[in-house]
């Protein structure tokens, strides 16, 4: 089984990183797309962290993960 999932990379009040994940981003997601999103989570202060309010973008990445079952029950 293969999953993808996004992750948003933050830096917070505290300037120390934090993410966000969301799971099956679309196949077609463009950087312009994910940019304007954080840049909306920023803005309209959605999310908090323990360091404080997300302030930044530090990156964001798409991860793939591959699973082969090697029992399956």
């Amino acid at each position: 089984m293969v999953t993808r999932r996004l992750e948003m990379i933050f830096q917070n009040a505290a300037g120390r990183r934090t993410t966000l994940a969301v799971l099956d981003p679309r196949e077609d997601l463009l950087e312009a797309d994910v940019r304007a999103a954080m840049e909306t989570i920023i803005a309209k202060n959605i999310f908090t962290s323990p360091g404080g309010d997300l302030v930044a973008i530090a990156g964001a990445r798409i991860v793939v993960r591959q699973t082969n079952d090697v029992i399956t029950m």
